[in-house]
């Protein structure tokens, strides 16, 4: 196995000394950026639905991002490619990986490229793929500890795929040296992984940073590098560049101070911020997961996440993808634009094509955002302070399109009379494995959603559905192929109805309904 972390190159007569940077971390800063209306129920920076509450350039932006936009996430695609190798700080959850097809997780990568080779990657799946509209630099070490090579990718890319959206992912220490190159390239979507703003925590998260020519370790690399990823995030918004603040949910560690960082991102234009598991497995062979660090359980990051609601909007669609992942979120088609295969494709980069494309997209989209507020005025009624929770099998689209036992994840949703929201996903085991259920991984499945009242389905054998029954999950396949949120809650006010007729007993399935067993990790 390689070591965790390679030494950091990044190009040293960058870098600036820290004398006089320290962000006070309460108050306002002065610059706002996309910050509107604050405070309970409120959106820091527009919600990623619709254009309603935030500005045309805003929306644009937004629209057709898989990861900025929860909607267009059913219909757009992403990919990333591995440009960055280096890495300047060491984190206890990470483990960078190489030439690893059977893991998906943030780091892993199954080939390292060139800025020549990537274009190149970059190109092929935008021809292959036309609903692909965004590419991302996410390592698989930090994108601005590489910087000559993450800049030179974007400055091939403007030129020969102008029309895709550029984006990458830091982890915020060099961040304030790299905002002006940012900017020049048109990087207009910058992710930075903020998982404390107190150096206490800190400390326990990051043995050490490689800042300024010197290591730092502890308490003053925390402080350090909490220091400069605030300086980063106001700078960036005071260009109006969109940030997304990715953090790791560590129990025990700082899942109470999480709270906290939304506050903080939020006050300095933070545009959303997503709260993901630890995947802490040992065979990832992470500090963490080598020392026994458990990741939270899925009632444990919804709890952290419904904690935060009212600051910074919440990510809640993120599925931790690997560096190098290529197709809708959820889903990873790498495997088919390797170097090798991508020599051998007739490759022609149709602008026009992929804008017609995109169009019948949108229509789609357009479709599903239309169902989910017809079926919200149709079944619109006295709220009755119900809420509940189903999942979804799906295979995009925003449909209920997939048979239970091909399921690899189910989509979450939360119910109410007046709201259809997606709160997350859980990963399962597949069930149906060479045309045959396995039925010793059933009960894993029905475990990992036994907080829900219902799972939608296109299909579902006997088996699985008597065994959702007896678990007091209701098994649906009547809304097969509807948009998702149209089906849900048509049968949700199916639910209310048979509930208030006594037909059916409504049982509250709450924490004490999640078994420790029950993950939301990737």
């Amino acid at each position: 196995m390689e070591a965790i972390f390679e030494n950091a190159t990044p190009n040293l007569s960058r870098l600036r000394p820290i004398t006089g940077i320290k962000v006070e971390i309460t108050g306002q800063p002065a610059a706002s950026g996309c910050e509107t209306e604050g405070g309970e129920g409120k959106a820091s920076c527009g919600t990623s639905d619709g254009p309603d509450d935030m500005s045309p350039e805003v929306w644009e932006k937004v629209k057709n991002h898989p990861c900025y936009s929860e909607e267009a996430h059913h219909h757009y695609a992403r990919m990333h490619v591995a440009v960055a190798p280096a890495c300047n700080i060491q984190c206890n959850y990470c483990n960078r990986k190489y030439d690893c097809s059977n893991e998906s997780r943030p780091g892993v990568v199954s080939q390292k490229l060139t800025p020549d080779q990537a274009v190149k990657k970059v190109i092929a799946v935008a021809s292959e793929i036309p609903q692909m509209t965004v590419l991302g630099i996410a390592g698989p070490g930090d994108a601005l500890a590489s910087p000559d090579k993450t800049f030179e990718t974007f400055r091939q890319l403007q030129e020969q795929a102008p029309d895709i959206k550029l984006c990458l992912s830091t982890n915020g220490l060099m961040l304030p040296d790299y905002v002006d190159e940012i900017a020049k390239y048109n990087v207009d979507h910058v992710t930075i992984t903020i998982n404390m703003i107190d150096a206490e925590v800190g400390e326990k998260i990051y043995p050490w940073i490689f800042y300024n020519h010197k290591r730092y370790y502890g308490r003053e690399a925390a402080q350090i590098l909490t220091d400069r990823q605030m300086l980063g995030l106001e700078m960036l918004t005071a260009r109006g560049i969109l940030t997304k603040i990715n953090s790791v949910l560590i129990p025990g560690v700082n899942d109470k101070h999480l709270y906290e960082v939304n506050r903080a991102v939020k006050s300095r234009g933070a545009f959303l911020h997503n709260i993901m598991p630890l995947i802490s497995e040992a065979e990832h062979g992470t500090v963490y997961g080598l020392t026994g660090q458990r990741g939270p359980s899925a009632q444990e990051l919804k709890d952290v996440q419904d904690a935060c609601m009212g600051g910074a909007n919440l990510m809640r669609h993120c599925r931790q993808c690997r560096a190098d992942a290529v197709g809708l979120l959820g889903e990873d088609r790498s495997d088919e634009f390797t170097l090798d295969q991508i020599e051998q494709m007739d490759v022609v980069y149709d602008l026009e094509k992929r804008r017609a494309y995109q169009e019948t997209v949108e229509a789609e989209r357009q479709a599903q955002h239309n169902a989910k507020h017809d079926a919200l005025a149709a079944h619109a009624g006295a709220d009755d302070g119900m809420k509940v929770l189903v999942a979804v099998a799906t295979t995009g689209g925003g449909k209920v399109n997939e048979h239970f036992g091909h399921a690899t994840e189910f989509q979450i949703f939360e119910l109410t009379a007046a709201s259809a929201m997606f709160v997350g996903h859980r990963r399962v085991d597949l069930y149906c494995q060479g045309g045959e259920g396995a039925e010793e991984l059933l009960p894993s499945v029905v475990t990992a959603i036994n907080d829900c009242h219902a799972v939608l389905v296109a299909k579902i054998g006997a088996c699985p559905r008597d065994e959702l029954k007896a678990a007091g999950i209701e098994p649906v396949d009547a809304y097969a192929h509807e948009f998702i949120e149209k089906a849900a809650l048509t049968w949700f006010a199916d639910y209310r109805s048979r509930v208030a007729s006594g037909e059916t007993f409504h049982i509250q399935r709450g924490d004490a309904s999640i078994r420790q067993g029950a993950f939301m990790a990737a």
